[in-house]
This record gives structure tokens, C-alpha cells and sequence, in this order.
């Protein structure tokens, strides 16, 4: 379904009077809606073994659509190993088994087209499993599968003994190359050691991968989130007389030589290559919306630079991906920032982006510690207001919508590689994103109602008694009852279509503003525990009064409590939706 769009066009007159006209533009089914993010693992268990699956969630899209989102992503649901808990995938035409089915899939994107919610996949186009048939071929000599990886020479030391072809560092510590007896090389796995990097200057990878992409589109799903794109393409070594060369020092000194921070990627991040493979990619999307209309979209998941980050949006005529990452709500801002500080993790984004191009908004997802604990449980209301009110795409990780808080998770039951591979009992909850990934919490029954079984792959986080869809949704005021209420309120025209500007009033507060057609609102952000009374009449035509439309938990204030503009009183952590008349 599409939104129409109304954009002024004045044409000057000989007698040099301006007049108004308006021109229509269609927006496409993603820029107005809210993307939520399920970790299939976490969700719901439907078979009760404890881990989740593709039957428990259609079994819970309902509390999707309730919610207001219009589109589920999920991590990854291809066989795999499960290594890396699904980003090593061994088939990427497959379900996998602990997940479900082909036909489950099948069933989920049925139940989903009723409820007209759309599904994305999570591809993850960087690398396979060492457990794949492309990787045992490899092994076995076939050389077209061979070529499907990135191989290397060893090095030998001073002491004859071999050693890997140069410095570079994998994402989970250690060196990124291992040997492999059967072929007498090394292989490159920029992530865990089951990760063995693809070739993309092997054109054979490259049609692999587009037909990756055509197999799950001609299922149904309406695109895709990439992970880790940004490292598809190494430094091509023919520039270095065949060799790889050293990454140089970052200057670091909080990192030891084995953690990935020690270096600067220079030769494996971020080449230029990467962004013309992204822009091939949506030439495939593009090439399936075609036969029916419906445009997919693909979401870019990049940490680098902004200027890097917007590179992936396209380049001229060529078009790429229409929603790359905007994380700076979780890279540049937390508990601790001022309103200053959120102003410019906000406005960076909306400055270097494409002015013809659509911004997004993320809070959390599986990688990063849950926006509740990240910002504080005080601000869950105030942060959501943020991603769901201000101009462009709101993605939701799931359990923002009730304030989920990270899981504590010990030592003996930390699973992520990335926890586990620092080999520190003391400190690895430091690196384990498991925190952030443990159950949802549905209700206060056993294991919050996500599975019945005795033991779920991670432990539920303690609280979940009182913290959960089922006691939020029978309660007079909630988190998820606030966030329901922003997402009614961001069809509104003035959120969809509406100009936006922005103040830090103060070390504490920030305020931004939307306006359209003659609607004005003003969206208040308290970051701390401390009281004001603000003069929001710093905003260009804001005087008068304005009145409470939407307020967050802890606020004194009702829906229809109207203030002077030049002296609104806030109380700490308090977040404001209002509405100038």
C-alpha cells in the first residue's frame, strides 16, 4: 500500500505573485511503516525444547500488528551449525531444522499476508560455514567451489614454523586465517573460525549470492536486512605483488594483540568495490519488483563512518540500499549523553544523508546492549518517542516496546563466540552480546511464557514477573500501551510528510518539533532526574498554549492537560508528545 505525499510547487508569475500548487508523489509501503526485529531463537518456542521457532513466532504475529509495526525482520533462519547462532550458514536454501520447516516458512508468510505485515530475511552474504557443501568441496579439491573462498600461503618464522599469511584479526579475536591440511593453505574468516570468508572477485560467488537473493524473493519475503556488507571485498593483493599486507597498528592501548581493535582495517573493511556489489543486488530486487509491483527493500547493516555509511544509498543513476543503518542512537549516544548529545547523534544522520533519501531510526538490536539498559528503564518511553516521531523508518528490536532490560547471563551459560573466546570467567559478559538476545517475555508464568521446556537455550532474565506484554497490556498505563499510541499517532500526516527541528533547551532536555499543513508538534525528551520549566516558544511560531497529547509512564500529566508555551513544567525522565493549536 502506498501513502500519497503532497509537496509544494510554486510557480512565479510575469507579475511575479507567488502561488501555491501541489504536486502528488506515491511513498512506497517501507518509508511509513515500523520494522520489528525478531531473534527466531528468542521469541517463542512452539515445540517446547527450548528454543524458539518459526511456528511460535506466526503463532504471535497478532501482538506484531497490535504493536503498529508493518514488518517483521528475522535473524537469520538458514541451516547452519549454529556457531554463531545462525550467521555461519551451511545452506542458504534451507530452513533451519531447529526452526522449522520449508513448509513453517511457508505457513509464516501466509499468516503474515493476512495480517498484511511483510517479512525480511537476514542475509549474510560475507561468509559461509566451513560445514557447508561449498566448503567440504572446496576441501575435496573441487576447484570451482575452491575459488568460492579466500586462500592464502602461509608465512615461515625465523624458527621454521608456519605461521599465517599476515596480521589481520578476526571479529572474535585471534588471527582471521586458518589452515587447512587438505588444500595446504589458509583460509580467511574475518568472524569465527566457521565462518570462512566468500570470494566476491570471483563472478561465480557473485551470481550464487543473486541467486540466493531471487530464490527467497520468488517465496514471497519483501526483502532484506545485509549483515556485515561492509567486509565483503578485501584489498584486491594483486596491488601488493600477490601478497595480503599488514594492517597497521590503530593505537589502541585498552586492547591487547589479539583483540580486533588492535588494528585499523584498512585492507579488509570498507573498499570501494563493496558498495557497486550492493547496488548489483538491488538491481536484483528491482528485477523481482518488476513482475509484480510490490518494490523490495534492503536494509545495510554497516559500523563506519558516516560518510561510508551513506555511500550505500547509491551513487547517481545507480540505486542501493534504500535504508542503510542510521546507528547512531546506539554508537554515539546512551545514559550518560546530554541533550547536546542527542541532538547531534540525531542531526548527524538527517545532515549527511541524501536529501532526496529516507532516514531510519535504531535503537537496539541483537549485537548491542538493549536500549532499556543502554539509556536507562526511566527513558524506554522517551527514546521510543524519538525513533517512532522523528522523520523517516522506525526499526523496533523486540521488547523495546515494553522495556526489556538485558538478561544477566553467568559464565557457564554464555553460548556467543564472542563472550566465550575472551577465555575470562571475570569479564567476558563485557563482550557476549547473550545479554541482549535472552527470551521474550510474554507473561509471568514459567520461563515468561516463552517455552514450557525445563531449560531454554539462554535463561530468562530475572523480572520478567512484572515486565511483559501480558501485565503491560491489562495496566492503565504501560510502555507497550505508549508505544502502541506512537505508532497510531506517526500516520498521522504531519509525522509522515512533516518539516523537523530540534533544540537541547538545556544540558537535559531535548525537544524536537513536526509541522505540516498547519499541525505542530513538539516532542520533549527529559534525559535525567531532574525538573524544569521550559520555554518552548524558541521554536519558530510556538506561542500560546499546548496541550498534552501523549505522555510517558512516570509523567504526571494527562492526555488534554494544556500549558503556556513559554512555561511547560517537566519532571525527571518525563517524555512529551504535544500539540500546538
Amino acid at each position: 500500500m502506498r501513502a500519497i505525499i503532497i509537496l509544494p510547487l510554486f510557480i512565479i508569475l510575469s507579475s511575479g505573485k507567488v502561488i501555491k500548487q501541489n504536486q502528488e508523489k506515491e511513498l512506497e509501503w517501507w518509508e511509513t511503516t515500523i520494522f520489528y526485529q525478531i531473534y527466531p531463537r528468542s521469541f517463542a518456542d512452539s515445540d517446547n525444547d527450548g528454543i524458539g521457532d518459526l511456528n511460535g513466532i506466526t503463532s504471535k504475529l497478532e501482538h506484531v500488528k497490535e504493536i503498529g509495526a508493518g514488518a517483521i525482520w528475522l535473524s537469520p533462519i538458514f541451516q547452519s551449525p549454529m556457531y554463531d547462532f545462525g550467521y555461519d550458514i551451511a545452506d542458504f536454501y534451507a530452513i533451519h531444522d531447529e526452526y522449522g520447516t520449508m513448509e513453517d516458512f511457508e505457513a509464516l508468510l501466509e499468516k503474515a499476508n493476512e495480517l498484511d505485515l511483510k517479512v525480511i530475511l537476514d542475509l549474510v552474504p560475507n561468509h559461509s560455514s566451513n560445514e557447508s557443501v561449498w566448503f567440504q568441496e572446496a576441501l575435496k579439491g573441487n576447484e570451482k567451489y575452491y575459488n568460492y573462498f579466500v586462500w592464502e600461503d602461509g608465512v615461515i618464522d625465523e624458527n621454521g614454523n608456519m605461521q599465517p599469511p599476515n596480521n589481520w584479526k578476526s571479529q572474535f579475536r585471534g588471527s582471521a586465517w586458518e589452515y587447512r591440511e587438505e588444500v595446504e593453505k589458509y583460509y580467511l574468516h574475518q568472524f569465527v573460525i566457521g565462518q570462512p570468508d566468500l570470494n566476491y572477485r570471483n563472478p561465480d560467488v557473485v551470481d550464487e549470492m543473486k541467486n540466493i537473493i531471487r530464490f527467497w524473493l520468488n517465496k514471497g519475503v519483501a526483502g532484506f536486512r545485509v549483515d556485515a556488507v561492509n567486509h565483503l571485498f578485501e584489498v584486491d593483493k594483486d596491488r601488493f605483488d600477490g601478497k595480503y599486507p599488514d594492517e597497521p597498528l590503530s593505537g589502541r592501548l585498552d586492547v591487547d594483540q589479539d583483540s580486533y581493535d588492535y588494528y585499523s582495517h584498512i585492507y579488509t573493511k570498507d573498499q570501494n568495490e563493496t558498495y557497486y556489489m550492493v547496488y548489483e543486488w538491488r538491481d536484483v530486487l528491482q528485477e523481482i519488483s518488476a513482475q509484480d509491483g510490490l518494490e523490495r527493500v534492503m536494509m545495510t547493516e554497516v559500523y563506519a563512518t558516516i560518510q561510508n555509511v551513506v555511500k550505500y544509498f547509491g551513487e547517481g543513476e545507480r540505486k542501493g540500499a534504500q535504508m542503510p543503518f542510521n546507528f547512531n542512537l546506539i554508537t554515539d549516544a546512551d545514559s550518560s549523553s546530554s541533550a547536546a548529545d542527542m541532538k547531534r547523534a540525531i542531526d548527524k544522520f538527517l545532515t549527511y544523508k541524501p536529501v532526496d533519501k529516507m532516514a531510519n531510526w535504531v535503537a537496539g538490536n541483537h549485537d548491542n546492549s538493549r536500549m532499556a539498559s543502554r539509556y536507562g528503564p526511566s527513558l524506554v518511553d522517551g527514546i521510543n518517542m524519538i525513533v517512532l516521531l522523528l522523520p523517516g523508518v522506525a526499526v523496533t528490536y523486540m521488547g523495546e516496546e515494553i522495556g526489556m532490560v538485558d538478561g544477566e547471563v553467568s559464565w557457564e551459560d554464555t553460548v556467543d563466540p564472542s563472550g566465550c573466546n575472551t577465555n575470562d570467567p571475570i569479564n567476558y559478559y563485557k563482550s557476549s552480546r547473550d545479554p541482549e538476545r535472552t527470551p521474550f517475555h510474554w507473561n509471568a508464568g514459567k520461563n515468561a511464557g516463552f517455552s514450557t521446556a525445563e531449560k531454554t537455550w539462554l535463561p530468562v532474565a530475572q523480572g520478567y514477573e512484572t515486565l511483559n506484554v501480558e501485565v503491560q497490556k491489562a495496566a492503565e498505563k504501560s510502555h507497550l500501551k505508549v508505544y502502541q499510541a506512537l505508532a497510531d499517532l506517526r500516520r498521522d500526516d504531519v509525522f509522515r510528510f512533516g518539516r523537523y527541528d530540534s533544540l537541547a533547551l538545556n544540558k537535559d532536555v531535548f525537544v524536537f518539533t513536526r509541522w505540516y499543513q498547519g499541525e505542530h508538534y513538539l516532542v520533549v525528551v527529559n534525559m535525567r532526574d531532574n525538573e524544569y520549566t521550559l520555554d518552548l516558544t524558541y521554536f519558530e511560531n510556538i506561542d500560546g498554549d499546548v496541550t498534552v497529547i501523549l505522555s510517558s509512564t512516570q509523567s504526571p500529566k494527562e492526555e488534554g492537560d494544556r500549558y503556556p508555551a513559554f512555561a511547560v513544567p517537566v519532571v525527571g525522565f518525563e517524555g512529551l508528545v504535544l500539540r500546538h493549536f
